[in-house]
Formats: C-alpha cells, sequence, structure tokens
C-alpha cells in the first residue's frame, strides 16, 4: 500500500501532457462522494468531476472517472501511473507535485502540473461551485394524479401507457405511476440533470435508444423509449424471481442507476440479509448516501443520493396501489373501477452500523 513515506520510483514512467494530448484522454481519480464524484443516470456530478471536466475541455481531450475508496489507493494508483491527475484536496506526498487546486500529480508529469497551475482560478472554482447550486432540483408545478378520478383516467396519454405496457410485463397503471413520478406528465419536462420529456430519458440514453434529440419530447416516443430501457433493466435484473419481486429494483436502477442497486444487494449479503428481497436491500439503498457504506469495499459504484432513489420507488409502488383501485383501462372505460386492493407498507428497518 502506498504511504505517505513510501519513495515511489516515477523516473521510468515519464507520462506527462503530450502523451495525453496524443491518447486524448485524462484519467483523473478520486473518491466518491456529493462533493467529489458521483454518477446519477449515467453522467457524473459533483465539484471535483465539473472542475476535471473543465481541464479536459480546456485541453481539448475527454475525461475518464476513477474511483477510489480511500486516499491510500488514490495514491497508489497515482504514483502507479494508473491515473494522471488526483482530484481531491490533498496535502503534499512524496513523490507528487501539489497543485493550485489542491489536486495533485506524479513528479514525472511537470508539464500537466504547469497546465493545471497556470489554467486553474479561484473565480473558475467559484463559478463551478454556483453552478451546482443552480442546478438544484426546481420544484414542478403541481399537477393533479389523476386527471379525471370520476371517470378513472388518469393523465391523456392513458391510451400510450397502455399499448407499451406490455413491453416490460407491466400492469399500464405501474407506467402510469412511474410517468406521473418522473415528469407529472408533462412532456416538456428537463430535470436538472438534464433529463427529458415524460420518462425523463437522458440524452445519453436516447441516443442509445436511437431516438433522436428533437423526438425526445413527443409523447408517443417518449414512452416507447422509457419502455425500452425498462425492459433492458427487466432483463438485467431477471436473477430475481418472480417478475413481481423485481419492480422495486427496476424502478430503483431506472432513477439511481444498475451499478447502485447491485451495490446495495451486496451490503445487504455482506450485512447478514437477503439480495433478493427488496425489504432487505431498500436499507442500503438509503446507506450509499453514508460514507461508511459508499467507501466499502463491496461497493463499486460509490455514492448514490439514497433518499431520493428509496422515496422514488416508494412513491410508484404507493401511487400504483392507488391507481388500481381507481384507473380505469381506456378500452373498457365503461365497466366498474376494480376495488381498492388493501396495501401492506414495507417497513424499513436500518441495520446497525458495523
Amino acid at each position: 500500500m502506498f504511504s505517505p513515506q513510501e519513495d515511489t520510483d516515477t523516473s521510468t514512467l515519464g507520462y506527462d501532457l503530450p502523451d495525453i494530448e496524443e491518447a486524448g484522454e485524462l484519467i483523473v481519480i478520486t473518491i466518491s462522494g456529493p462533493d467529489t464524484y458521483f454518477e446519477f443516470r449515467g453522467k457524473g456530478f459533483g465539484l471535483q468531476h465539473d472542475l476535471a471536466e473543465a481541464f479536459a475541455r480546456h485541453l481539448g481531450v475527454r475525461l475518464r472517472m476513477e474511483v477510489a475508496h480511500d486516499t491510500a489507493e488514490v495514491l497508489r494508483r497515482l504514483g502507479n501511473g494508473e491515473a494522471d491527475l488526483a482530484a481531491l484536496q490533498l496535502p503534499a506526498y512524496k513523490g507528487m507535485t501539489r497543485l493550485a487546486n489542491q489536486w495533485l500529480a506524479n513528479q514525472s508529469a511537470p508539464e500537466l502540473a504547469r497546465a493545471v497551475n497556470e489554467w486553474y482560478s479561484p473565480d473558475l472554482l467559484a463559478q463551478l461551485t454556483k453552478n451546482r447550486q443552480d442546478k438544484a432540483p426546481a420544484r414542478r408545478r403541481p399537477r393533479p394524479v389523476m386527471l379525471d378520478a370520476a371517470k378513472g383516467k388518469i393523465s391523456q396519454y392513458d391510451e400510450l401507457l397502455q399499448r407499451h405496457a406490455p413491453t416490460v410485463g407491466w400492469d399500464w397503471r405501474l407506467l402510469a405511476a412511474q410517468c406521473y413520478q418522473e415528469s407529472a406528465f408533462d412532456p416538456q419536462a428537463i430535470s436538472w440533470a438534464g433529463a427529458q420529456g415524460l420518462m425523463q430519458i437522458m440524452p445519453a440514453t436516447a441516443s442509445m435508444l436511437g431516438v433522436d434529440g428533437k423526438d425526445v419530447f413527443d409523447p408517443a416516443t417518449n414512452i416507447e423509449a422509457g419502455v425500452r430501457l425498462l425492459h433492458k433493466l427487466n432483463q438485467t435484473f431477471s436473477d430475481i424471481r418472480p417478475q413481481s419481486a423485481r419492480i422495486p429494483y427496476i424502478l430503483a436502477a431506472y432513477n439511481g442507476g444498475t451499478g447502485h442497486v447491485r451495490d446495495a444487494m451486496a451490503l445487504a449479503r455482506k450485512y447478514g440479509r437477503g439480495d433478493k428481497t427488496w425489504r432487505d436491500v431498500e436499507p442500503y439503498i438509503l446507506h450509499l448516501s453514508d460514507p461508511r457504506y459508499y467507501n466499502d469495499p463491496a461497493v463499486t459504484s460509490g455514492y448514490l443520493r439514497g433518499t431520493e432513489t428509496h422515496g422514488y420507488v416508494r412513491s410508484i409502488m404507493d401511487r400504483w396501489m392507488q391507481y388500481r383501485g381507481e384507473a380505469r383501462s381506456v378500452s373498457n372505460a365503461s365497466t366498474p373501477a376494480p376495488a381498492k386492493h388493501p396495501r401492506n407498507k414495507i417497513e424499513v428497518t436500518r441495520p446497525e452500523l458495523p
């Protein structure tokens, strides 16, 4: 393990700014956290990430973020040449150059260190901090949970939801509950993270699904794309059976990412819980916002805004139960609404910290 007292031989590395520019990639290592780096729906966030992204853009290269479990791993991997920069506010260590923004570079990369120092300014940091504050989630305009409760009509998109729900094998009212949670049935909605439309599709996801940017706000296209993503997640979590038990895992992954859900499952196993029962996994979704858990060796994807993902799943499941009692199929709108189903609320018990 690398330590501050350990002398690392960097004389043979010689990987400096010209090599980075030729490769077209800057590798930056940090630890996971709300102020350093985390992913939400496949997009990087965190102040240190934003700073690294700005520097990579300045160089004209792509950025690759790497996450270590602790500062010792950061120093070891930087010392071994596995990363170009350490994006953390760290003191000086032997074999490392401490930069103006308190990052570290290997002493074998003096041109890179000089480039960072010439580029960085406190004003830049202040602007990035302000940008982060400006990205805080905006409150949506309140909309009714149901368009016409008397007629059992959830939204003007009920027919589209019923048409596409069979793709993932879901009750259409579950899909409606998710759609409401995502956008409150606003086809022009754009989230603080850049997700778009009724099902809040990220631009990169839309591209992966073959959806043109100009079409993402079209209700039919957006719902169809969201359902295809749900179908992929349904396949990803096919190890959880029956399919009905898979639903909260799929919802959590849609919101927070598959890697974070798998991390919560790994923590549940580690602490003696089952990983195929949501009641056992749910507390660890919450704990992924606690450094004692997201820095656990069992965790690979790091920090998660756990309260958001936890609340997302709970809200959709609760609203689905409401819709099951009140919503009617478009093709059978004249039939009486089904009786309300009793709901057993899932209790969340927080495990003792190790």
